[in-house]
């Protein structure tokens, strides 16, 4: 199963109140699994139907904040997760929580839980209270606890290592509002003789990071297309996002353009310098 449909399944449990209190996920990447068991509990949690970018309360933002009360994220302090940490759990999860449906908890390196950690967290598994939910993340479920992994639904979220998520390390919330300014920059390159980069682009990611996420994609764009031209292995996903026309030379010229702002991205140079740049040598290489 993808990692979307291991979601979908445990949502689709959510609503025929069918919810395991713990999930045990064994995944490729901590950090995608980590940002897809956010945007699960967003769901899980909404007070109303979740919406992307709904701004009727501040509960998203708090959770992608990891300010949300009760949601704890555990990771391994040091070599290993101390009992500490599982006891100052417990004992914040004594009460009912106020913003959210569930009191939460992630244990992200599960298999680092130690001895005394993991003897603590199996008590809490064996009686386990109404409205709180766990989710352990591990790389190597075979190396945790059998005690623990007999107390918890078992997926695997695999992520394809081409995919965006996996090169840009980011949710996929984040990157759709990447992609659909991408296509209407894409456009706007060829259709139009002047882009005012500061509202096109920069009211909406001021920040330089988002600048340098949205190139990569562009880069991936084409460079994905490019393996498909030349009949190998690619990603239909990232082909999808935007028809490319089908000329390996100006595919392959226009890489190296992207590159080379990549590469300028790097340095301390002005933002708008190198939007202006990106525009008049990919205008030029389309004629």
């Amino acid at each position: 199963m993808s990692q979307t449909e291991v979601l979908n399944e445990i949502l689709q449990k959510y609503h025929e109140n069918k919810l395991s209190h713990a999930y045990l996920l064994e995944t490729n990447n901590l950090n995608l699994a980590l940002n897809d068991i956010k945007l699960l509990i967003k769901n899980l949690n909404c007070p109303e139907n979740y919406q992307e970018k709904c701004c009727n309360c501040n509960l998203c933002n708090l959770i992608n904040l990891e300010n949300l009360p009760s949601l704890k994220i555990i990771e391994p302090d040091g070599a290993n997760i101390k009992k500490k940490e599982i006891e100052d759990l417990k004992v914040s999860f004594s009460t009912k929580p106020i913003y959210s449906k569930y009191n939460i908890y992630i244990i992200k390196n599960a298999e680092k839980l130690n001895a005394s950690s993991a003897n603590a967290m199996l008590k809490f598994l064996e009686e386990p209270t109404p409205g709180i939910l766990g989710f352990f993340l591990t790389t190597n479920k075979d190396i945790m606890i059998d005690t623990i992994k007999s107390r918890c639904q078992i997926y695997t979220l695999k992520y394809d290592d081409s995919s965006l998520e996996s090169t840009l390390n980011i949710s996929r919330e984040i990157i759709s509002t990447y992609i659909s300014k991408i296509k209407l920059y894409l456009a706007a390159i060829y259709n139009q003789e002047f882009i005012n980069h500061k509202t096109f682009l920069l009211n909406e990611f001021p920040n330089r990071e988002d600048i340098e996420n949205i190139f990569k994609i562009i880069l991936a764009i084409y460079y994905q297309t490019f393996l498909k031209l030349n009949n190998l292995k690619y990603n239909e996903e990232i082909v999808s996002i935007y028809s490319l026309p089908e000329d390996k030379e100006k595919i392959q010229e226009k890489m190296q353009i992207i590159s080379q702002i990549l590469t300028n991205m790097s340095y301390n140079v002005s933002i708008e310098l190198i939007l202006d740049k990106f525009v008049i040598e990919m205008r030029g290489s389309h004629e």
